[in-house]
This record gives structure tokens, sequence and C-alpha cells, in this order.
């Protein structure tokens, strides 16, 4: 009697209001700590230099991201099917990588710091116990959330994201028609090299190493709502990756102006977050930091909210755990790690990205090229192999860690002065492998 149902079933879809609310969910998962606190300060150091700077921001930061949800779409499934080409030992190691970084051990703890230092503190101050409190209350509402991962579209796309839509249209309409001053001089290396700098800036978003983990969210966001039809999946995850990135750029955008303009309220501020609040409180008072404040904890509540429920879901299936008791114990370990403070997170947390972002973007790259090869692993596993340990080495270089002949090698290499040095030896290794696999004939296929 069930079987009539099945066609039915497989042809649900998805109307505009849904797409839209899909696409909203969607923005809010990107939408964290980095995508508001890094723009202000890139745009205050890039000064003149401003449009340069953001074209290469939005590349790492919107582009990327982007191009990884529509790689995952086009492999029909998460990290796991993206990275088999790599082997199931580098696969996992890569992917464990990957949601650790923008899970428990950076980007979910500083959702939490940064929303309290950027719309919490100034009404209650900076104190070890205003932090400790809040970051408790923070993780409590993440939890609570998460524990219900399958109405995750609801919860974010049509109840929190409109009101924090409103809140970023008033602060980035302020941002462009509200300077708090003139735009100032570049600094720094966005006087020579403005596209590259932004280019790396736009790293520290982490949003296309959440996009590794998003799309698998995304995709199970849309089966939720009854739609099983793999087509139609991979079509509306684009469809709302789409929506997202560009409300990102928008946000971006005004933010980088914003801060271009912000010179006079720069001093004695150390990070993003801190140039933020000066700039609203300059412009708005009182009333300003509120809206600040609903703003920044939005936003980062539902990006903790998504990289938690993937992480759980993630390592509960790798771990053979149930995914609540996973989810538990990474929410209570963020929340640990949330109390060290906004500075010193993006401090540990900058290395670490200089090694794993170069992974990021040539799995993504190959896979994208995926038809070019006859046997995929002869041209992922060297690729990969050589940018881990190059892409390694940048991040060293930029802890100031390492001495020796091996550290002046991998410092002298082209553009390893922008922490970039595994791009030529990446580029070598892929046309190399590129050309051996062309010569090379492919597996015989198995006939059943």
């Amino acid at each position: 009697m069930l079987t009539p149902l099945l066609p039915q079933l497989n042809m649900a879809r998805l109307n505009h209001s849904g797409l839209l609310a899909l696409g909203l969910m969607t923005f809010a998962l990107f939408l964290g700590a980095g995508n508001i606190i890094f723009p202000p300060l890139a745009g205050l150091q890039a000064g003149a230099h401003l449009l340069p700077a953001a074209i290469g921001f939005l590349i790492t930061a919107v582009g990327l991201p982007l191009l990884t949800v529509v790689a995952l779409a086009r492999v029909g499934g998460g990290m796991p099917a993206l990275t088999a080409p790599l082997g199931q030992g580098a696969g996992t190691a890569m992917a464990v990588a990957v949601y650790l970084v923008i899970g428990p051990l950076f980007a979910t703890p500083r959702a939490a710091v940064a929303s309290f230092e950027i719309g919490i503190s100034p009404f209650s101050g900076v104190g070890a116990l205003a932090l400790s409190a809040y970051t408790s209350v923070f993780f409590l509402l993440v939890w609570a959330l998460v524990l219900f991962p399958g109405r995750l579209i609801d919860m974010v796309g049509k109840l929190i994201t409109p009101v924090l839509i409103v809140a970023l249209i008033l602060l980035g309409a302020a941002g462009l028609w509200l300077p708090a001053g003139p735009v100032a001089p570049p600094q720094g290396d966005y006087v020579t090299q403005p596209l590259l700098k932004g280019f790396l800036e736009g790293y520290l978003t982490m949003d296309a190493l959440g996009a590794l983990v998003f799309g698998i969210v995304i995709a199970t966001a849309v089966r939720d709502r009854g739609v099983f039809e793999r087509r139609l999946v991979t079509r509306y995850s684009v469809i709302a990756v789409l929506i997202a990135a560009t409300a990102l750029a928008l946000v971006y955008l005004s933010l980088f102006y914003l801060g271009a303009g912000s010179a006079v309220l720069a001093q004695g501020t150390s990070n993003g977050g801190q140039l933020l609040t000066r700039y609203v409180q300059h412009t708005f008072g009182t009333p300003g930091l509120l809206l600040l404040a609903v703003v920044i904890v939005l936003a980062c509540l539902t990006t903790a909210v998504g990289l938690m429920t993937a992480c759980g879901e993630y390592f509960g299936e790798l771990l053979g755990q149930p995914y609540r008791r996973v989810a538990t114990a990474f929410v209570l370990l963020s929340l640990l790690i949330s109390n060290v403070g906004l500075t010193q997170l993006i401090q540990f947390s900058i290395p670490v990205l200089m090694g794993l972002y170069p992974l990021a973007i040539m799995l993504v790259v190959l896979s994208l090229a995926d038809g070019l090869w006859r046997v995929p692993e002869r041209v992922f596993r060297p690729v990969m192999a050589v940018t881990c340990v190059f892409g390694v080495a940048d991040g060293l270089n930029a802890a100031g860690i390492g001495q020796g002949v091996a550290t002046r090698f991998f410092q002298s290499l082209p553009l390893a002065d922008v922490t970039m040095g595994w791009v030529l030896p990446a580029a070598i290794t892929l046309l190399i492998a590129a050309g051996a696999d062309r010569l090379r004939k492919p597996h015989p296929q198995i006939v059943d």
C-alpha cells in the first residue's frame, strides 16, 4: 500500500518562499563573528585602496565558499564524498581537522566571545566573570537549539534571520551615509598588495571551511522539507548558497566602507570588534549599541548552532556515538575555550588557517575539475600531499616557529612572504600529476 506514495514523495518541491527561507537560513549559518569583525578592520587598514582589498576579500570569503558548496552538491554528499579520492585515512584526517577548527577549537568559541566583546561588554564591562556568565547563557541556548536539528530551517530561516537582516541593513546604511571621518591612507601590506592582502584576510572568516560542513546541513534541511530527489537537493542547495553569497557580499562591502571611514576612532583598538563598537557608539550612542548587540548575538548564535549541529552529526557517525551526546560534549568544550578572549583566539587561529586553507582550496579546485582526470586518485593524492607540506610550512612561518635550512628554503619560495609559498609547488605538482594521469591508462572497468 505504501509503494504508490513513493513517486509523490520524490516529486516534492520547494516554492519561492521555501527557497527564500532556505537561503536566509544559509546566510545566517555563514554570518558569524568573523564576518562582522574582520571587514571593518580590513577596511580601516586598506583605506584608499579599499576596492582591490575588498575584491580580494570577497574571493575567499564569498567566492570560495560558494564553489565549495557547488563541489559538495556535485558529489552528492558531505566531506567524506569530497575527500574520497584521497583515501579513507587521509580523507578522515582532513575532515577531522576541519570539523575541529570550525567547531569547538576556534570558530564556535570565537562566535561566543566576539558577541560578548562587541554586543555585551559595553554594558557589562570586560571582566572575566561577565564573560563567563555570558558564555554560559550563550552555549545553553546553543545546546537547546542543537538538540533539534530538524527544526533548523524554521528556527533560523523564518524566525531569527529576518530580525538579523533588518538590523544589518540599518548598520550597513549608516556605514555608507554616516562615516565617522574621511578615508585614511592604506597601511602595511595594503599599500603595495591590497588585493592579495584582502584575499588572505578572507581566510579569517573561516567560511570556506564552514562550507565544507554546512553543505550537508543545507542538504539535510532540504530533505527535512520532503525533497529527496538528488537533482533537486543539489539544485536547491546551490540556490540557497547563491542567496547567502549575495547577502554576505553586501554586508562585507558596507562594513569595509564603515571601517575605511573610521580612522579617527581607531586609536587603541586591537580588533575589528572594538572598532565596530566605537563606530556605533560614536554614531548612534546607546540605542546603536543595543542594535549592534542584537546583530552580533543573533549572528553568532545561528552560526554556533549550525557548526555544533554539523560537528555532532559528523563525529557521532564517525565514533558510533549518539548525536546528542557528542553535540553536548562539543558545546561544553566550546564553552571552556571561549573564555580565553577574542584577541587571543584570533592570534591562535591564524597559523592554523594558513596551514589548512590551502588544502581546502586545492580540494575544491581538484573536485570541480574532476572531469579532467582519468583516475582522480593519481592527481588528488600527490597534489594534496605537497600542498599539505608547504601549507604547514606557511602556517609555522606565520606563527614564527622554525629555524634552520629547511625553514629558510620554505621562506625563499615565491609568495612565502605573504604565507602563500604553497602556490607554486602545488601548481607544479598538479601539472606533473595531470600529465602522468593522461599518459597512463585508466583502471580497467569491472563488469558485473
